[in-house]
């Protein structure tokens, strides 16, 4: 970004909300964001993490697929990770702690049956019940989950044995999974079969859903989506072995979006067991069908008249009758992440790897995760890699799960880029400060590429972060471009870190530079980019913080410092607001420096490539100011006016700040309200891992 030469759905929670959901690592922090020395690590922190890791290593296991998306609330589905670990023998056990209002993680020891035969436990919100090896079955029962009940985890059980004697019974709605009016709910690595109705019934507005590695078999009905004339589900149905069910393989009903992938449908011959149809997309369901496996299946693929399916790279052995697609659909990676095995290799991976396993997490996929769960840096050799780009480019593409690069403390001189295919990755500093470890280069925009041209601003960053969920934390990052030096290069602005991402979480770092320090993007014009940087100092000169994300600078300190000149003059903030998106939020922080009185702006509108269909907005509250802060804060650029974008502040403190006026608009408190924390982060709620 220049300096010019010429001189959706989001349910508001309430700050103290956002702190109960945010680990006690996360709100300690904030207590020694202000030292004075930039970074011991609190033991706190250290403290909390010991504890956690006391914990089964599935216990921490989070949904993938639409489960895994941030809405109504609820920051994707983890179950009742960090409540009570209990084991249960009986019915009366398994109800006791599933039916409670507390959170827990419910481990299924033997063969429990239910009585009265049929009955289905009515399982409350933050549960995760889970079968210990291959003993937890459910014999002549199930789950129901109703109106509101959320953020559920089922893995690993047998739940089995409810058939009432009558095929297509009529009488008797005795399922294995039944929900109405649930979200935020994952069921994996289950052996769901003979029940009296349904194996799955997502059903009445039923959302944010992923079934994944289950075994469906022996059944009439499967695995019904929908009963609703609300077109909400979201759904994602992978990695699931359907065999020996006659209909509803899935029946998909009114979807939203529904992404299937990577299923192995199975109709074997010569059984009394025949297919009526596979995957059904009916009513106003859009469904994205990618690299399933379907094996003598009558009718496998069919819809609608009012119904889309967007079909790619499935494989058709024996089939007959209906194949359908058409329409359009979605685009899945726009929600979330997730990698494709081969159609060709789907039989034999879930012939294995499907069902309950005697440890959870051995299938194919789940074992290439695992192996790269830490990868350790270190330039004396002592860790697997020397650099921190080598270790990034070990992380599995597509990986489901959380991969931490451990970098021992050192200077790193080199460029860093996470892909946007390699989310969940986190780079961590392990020493005792995060002034020990340092990833640094000195590109600028204007610096010339080997190959000709120049990087350009974006392409001058230190590190870049284009891959969702990324954290960093406990290092620094920086762009020690030397402007005095390189006067001859016109372009002088030098990003240390950029992200182009969503639910980017900076915890504890420092970011230092001159001009643009920290461009905090979105991967285009029409992604939502959301960013959580806290405990962590800023420092730069001019528009050292900007980008077109919903980004959030909170519990941090941001330091001016001079030009390379000596003189003072710059401006924080320049963002690059979409149109009914939220720009920058900085709070309960502090601005100081060595820099003149009265010398820096707190931001102005960047209108990036002139477009005047931006609306650009900062918002600073509850800060501390220096001396520093002009006492007409804002100002114009490139031709377009702050005054028609959104800038204010909102009860700053210190010399810098002042009264209201023209020239500096204060929010009121009912527009204050609006505009806190939990606003800008729509629902996600930053968690360290």
């Amino acid at each position: 970004m220049s300096e010019p030469r010429t001189a959706q759905h989001r349910r508001r929670r309430s700050r103290t909300a956002l702190a109960v959901g945010v680990p006690l690592a996360l709100t300690a922090a904030g207590a020694f964001a202000y030292g004075g020395d930039l970074g011991v690590l609190g033991s706190t922190a250290l403290q909390a993490s010991a504890a956690t890791a006391a914990a089964p290593a599935w216990a921490a296991d989070t949904a993938d697929g639409f489960a895994s998306v941030d809405s109504l609330g609820q920051n994707g589905t983890y179950g009742g990770r960090g409540g009570q670990i209990v084991t249960v023998t009986t019915q009366a056990e398994l109800e006791k702690y599933a039916t409670a209002t507390q959170p827990y993680v419910i481990v299924v020891a033997g063969t429990i049956a239910m009585n009265p035969v049929g009955k289905e436990i009515k399982v409350q919100s933050d549960k995760t019940i889970v079968g210990r090896g291959t003993a937890g079955h459910i014999v002549g029962g199930g789950f129901f989950l109703g109106q509101g009940v959320h953020n559920v985890i089922i893995r690993n059980l047998t739940i089995r044995d409810a058939y009432q004697g009558v095929w297509n019974d009529k009488d008797h709605d005795f399922d294995a999974i039944q929900m109405d009016g649930a979200h935020h709910v994952w069921i994996d690595h289950n052996d769901l079969r003979h029940m009296a109705d349904g194996l799955i019934d997502v059903r009445k507005d039923s959302t944010n859903v992923t079934v994944s590695w289950n075994k469906l078999s022996d059944n009439n009905k499967t695995f019904g989506i929908g009963w609703t004339e609300n077109v909400k589900t979201d759904i994602t149905i992978h990695h699931n072995w359907i065999r020996e069910t006659e209909q509803r393989n899935p029946s998909t009903d009114n979807a939203a979006h529904a992404h299937l992938y990577n299923n192995f449908l199975e109709d074997a011959p010569n059984t009394s067991i025949g297919s009526s149809y596979g995957n059904y997309s009916r009513g106003s369901t859009k469904m994205v069908l990618e690299n399933s496996y379907f094996q003598g299946v009558k009718n496998p693929v069919i819809k609608d008249s009012g119904a889309s399916i967007v079909q790619r790279g499935s494989v058709f052995s024996g089939t007959s009758g209906r194949n359908e697609s058409g329409g359009s659909a979605f685009d899945p990676k726009a929600y979330y992440s997730y990698g494709l095995d081969k159609a060709a290799d789907v039989p034999g991976l879930l012939r294995s790897g499907a069902g309950p396993r005697a440890s959870i997490g051995t299938t194919a996929a789940s074992t290439r995760a695992a192996a790269a769960t830490t990868l350790t840096v270190a330039q004396d050799g002592s860790g697997q890699y020397r650099t921190v780009q080598a270790a990034v480019n070990a992380v599995p593409a597509n990986n489901p799960s959380r991969v931490v690069i451990a970098v021992k403390p050192g200077t790193y001189r080199e460029l860093v880029k996470v892909p946007s295919n390699k989310p969940h990755v986190t780079i961590q500093g392990t020493g005792g400060s995060r002034k020990d470890t340092t990833i640094v280069y000195n590109n600028a925009s204007g610096t010339p590429k080997p190959g000709g041209g120049t990087y350009g601003t974006g392409g001058s960053a230190t590190v870049a972060v284009e891959a969702d969920d990324f954290q960093a934390r406990n290092l620094t990052i920086s762009n020690d471009f030397d402007e005095k030096a390189n006067q001859n290069i016109k372009d002088q602005q030098a990003v240390a870190l950029r992200t182009a991402a969503d639910k980017v979480f900076l915890d504890g770092i420092i970011v230092s530079g001159d001009q643009d320090t920290l461009l905090l993007d979105t991967a285009s014009k029409d992604r939502l980019g959301r960013v959580y940087v806290a405990n962590s100092y800023v420092i730069g000169n001019v528009d050292f913080i900007f980008g077109r994300a919903t980004a959030v600078v909170d519990k941090s300190v941001i330091t001016l410092k001079k030009r390379w000149n000596g003189t003072s003059a710059g401006y924080i903030a320049a963002p690059s607001t979409a149109a009914n998106r939220k720009g920058f939020l900085i709070a309960n922080s502090t601005v100081n420096g060595d820099v003149s009185a009265g010398s820096f702006h707190l931001g102005r509108p960047w209108h990036a490539g002139g477009d005047a269909s931006l609306d650009p907005q900062a918002t600073v509250r509850n800060t501390s100011l220096s001396n520093a802060i002009k006492s007409a804060p804002w100002t114009d650029m490139s031709g377009f006016s702050w005054k028609d974008d959104r800038f204010a502040e909102y009860k700053n403190s210190g010399a810098g700040a002042g009264p209201a006026s023209s020239d500096r608009p204060h929010l009121t408190d009912a527009q204050a309200a609006n505009q806190e924390v939990a606003d800008w982060l729509a629902g996600w709620t930053p968690s360290a891992s």
